[in-house]
């Protein structure tokens, strides 16, 4: 599939339309979110995992994140929504804030590192939203970067880092990059910071009350 990149991109329907086959054909997409570009596979393909974590070189003692287009979603990949997530739903999703579910025990081990919990988020990027509705399920949302550079800000960077590997590019133009989303996970004593990023972890933290 990779001979099929679409090095002009300028359909941007286009692009999106055969972004949404290839993940259901187990491929791998780039595409532009609020922080970064990211890298979406069918999150519930374990060979899809695989490729990706391949392609990324990354540990596969780290879990993957996921994005979703609305709640309905969201119920593919946990059975439990904390009350203490619903008001930061609320007031922060669509953006670049990740909250950590309970995953459901159907989830590949890839996506969750046998962590038993999945991360995920509604993105606020337009073209990522179309792209995930578009899909109608959720997909995965890692960072465009081999493990340990910088993530890819641009179509171009993309391309440089990752060429022929990938399946598709969805250009959609420069991301603000700067930080990634903020991770919060729960414990028995509240919200529970995993990783600063965008959002301040004082203004979530107050909105979890």
């Amino acid at each position: 599939m990779a001979k099929d990149i679409n090095p002009a991109r300028n359909n941007l329907d286009h692009d999106i339309e055969q972004a949404v086959a290839i993940i259901a054909q187990g491929g791998i997409v780039a595409f532009p979110t609020e922080t970064y570009y990211g890298l979406a596979v069918n999150p519930f393909n374990h060979h899809a995992l695989e490729r990706l974590f391949s392609i990324k070189q990354r540990p596969i003692s780290k879990p993957i994140l996921t994005l979703v287009s609305n709640l309905e979603q969201l119920t593919d990949l946990t059975d439990y929504i904390p009350d203490l997530f619903k008001s930061l739903m609320a007031e922060f999703w669509p953006g670049p804030l990740t909250l950590v579910f309970s995953a459901k025990p159907t989830l590949p081990d890839l996506l969750t590192a046998n962590t038993g919990t999945v991360g995920s988020r509604i993105s606020s990027h337009p073209v990522a939203q179309e792209f995930v509705k578009s899909a109608g399920m959720a997909v995965t949302a890692t960072s465009a970067n081999i493990s340990g550079k910088l993530p890819a800000v641009s179509a171009d960077e993309v391309m440089d880092m990752f060429g022929p590997r990938l399946d598709w590019l969805i250009d959609g133009g420069v991301t603000p990059g700067g930080a990634g989303s903020t991770i919060v996970g729960h414990d028995q004593d509240g919200l529970k910071l995993i990783r600063e990023g965008v959002f301040a972890f004082a203004k979530i933290r107050k909105m979890g009350l």
